[in-house]
């Protein structure tokens, strides 16, 4: 086998050829997504560049929704007052587009200095030399122990610091609570507490259970605490994925859990929660404020049910500097600006989000809320998709092998089986 070095220089040669194919694929299409999809603040165009030693930095992240905007422009309001001599100039792109646009900039030369990107992007971008290794002022910094494990393992790319958390979320069960008690069925616990009250549950046009399992990461992002849950995980899949994905299967065929679940986004499942068509749905700390707003439903949320052990999966997002920057002194500035208690909690609270650090669990509105503290301790067990650089081809994978049980084009163990060699063999390039 080739040495470290000799690997690293393979991957970097084969992200750059990807990256050059997909450029030239992408061709125009790439150029109006960078030019349509993007944006600056608005404090950005009343700015005056070039003064004295006033450092500019470019930033990118894909907080497009206009509800995000008034905690964005706090933050970055917050940052260039706190932070010496620093501007930023924000530049969004759809959510499907930021980590495409980082991968074409290694070929472009167009990238930013810092970015905010979603964690499960670590395992492409953290393999192909675009990010600063941040190991060293991690370690001068010394606040690497205020981060929950799993969020902080998320940044961790072959013994390297590649990030800093800046938010964490996962997946939890919410419950309809008047309907539970008219129905005499407790919050399920347990795979057979969650099958029995679903079915139970189930009446009309309501369904026991909603979740997303959509062809896409938002349905992966939901399957894996099923297969988690199993007790085991990716290189396990052929049977322990035969497992979390009959017991599924289980679900649609009883019809406690529709099969429409197959194109809905956790959005979708949400907006069925609160319309009554689902008693219970697996979902996310995100969906508390629409939730909220919904004055006549009564609801609660549990942790997911558990089969041999108890898991969920972490999202969220991560800081990360450019390696090709010249400004990374100033960048690090900003990451650890940000990381401050004064600044972190109110960008948290404006977006709804839950902390990565575990000094900041009492400092917050998560504190208070139940539904947010129960997110929030369900951190300590949240794992990271951290399985390198062939991840996207396991959730592909992962989403094909849910979508062809549950509707019925294959069987759990041959769609198990089918999926488990292609992820063998993505789990081989870490």
């Amino acid at each position: 086998m080739p040495s470290t070095l000799d690997c690293r220089a393979c991957d970097r040669r084969a992200f750059l050829r990807a990256a050059g194919a997909g450029a030239a694929a992408l061709g125009t299409a790439a150029a109006l997504a960078s030019c349509g999809n993007s944006e600056t603040t608005e404090a950005a165009g009343k700015r005056k560049q070039g003064r004295g030693d006033t450092t500019t930095l470019t930033w990118w992240d894909y907080f497009t929704l206009e509800n995000f905007q008034p905690g964005m422009r706090a933050l970055i309001d917050d940052i260039e007052a706190g932070v010496p001599d620093v501007r930023i100039r924000r530049r969004t792109f759809p959510f499907a587009d930021l980590e495409r646009q980082i991968t074409l900039g290694a070929v472009s030369g167009d990238l930013p200095d810092i970015a905010i990107v979603d964690n499960v992007s670590m395992n492409s971008l953290g393999g192909s030399d675009l990010l600063a290794d941040l190991t060293e002022r991690v370690e001068e910094w010394g606040q690497a122990d205020q981060y929950y494990e799993g969020p902080w393992a998320g940044c961790q790319v072959d013994g390297k610091t590649l990030g800093i958390p800046t938010n964490s979320n996962c997946l939890a069960l919410y419950y309809n609570t008047e309907i539970l008690r008219s129905a005499n069925v407790k919050p399920p616990t347990t795979w057979d507490e969650l099958a029995a009250a679903a079915q139970r549950l189930t009446s009309g046009r309501r369904f026991g259970l909603a979740m997303s399992a959509i062809r896409t990461e938002e349905g992966v992002f939901q399957f894996l605490p099923f297969l988690w849950q199993t007790g085991g995980d990716l290189d396990t899949f052929a049977t322990d994925g035969e497992t979390a994905l009959a017991f599924l299967d289980d679900l649609v065929a009883k019809g406690s859990l529709s099969e429409q679940c197959v194109g809905w986004t956790q959005q979708d499942v949400n907006t069925r929660f609160i319309d009554g068509r689902a008693a219970m749905q697996i979902n996310g700390p995100w969906q508390i404020p629409t939730l909220e707003k919904a004055t006549d439903l009564e609801w609660s949320v549990v942790a997911l049910p558990r089969d041999k052990e108890s898991a969920t999966c972490l999202g969220g997002e991560n800081w990360v500097v450019m390696a090709n920057s010249e400004k990374q002194d100033k960048a690090w500035e900003v990451l650890e600006y940000t990381q401050r208690r004064s600044v972190l909690v109110p960008y948290l609270e404006s977006f709804g989000n839950l902390p990565s650090r575990k000094d900041l669990a009492d400092a917050g509105t998560w504190a208070s809320e139940p539904a947010k503290r129960l997110f929030l301790d369900q951190l300590s067990l949240a794992r990271p998709r951290t399985y390198g650089p062939g991840y996207p081809d396991i959730s592909r994978a992962v989403a094909d092998a849910e979508q062809a049980v549950l509707t019925d084009s294959a069987a759990p163990s041959a769609a198990a089986r089918t999926a488990a060699g292609k992820i063998d063999e993505a789990l081989e390039r870490r």
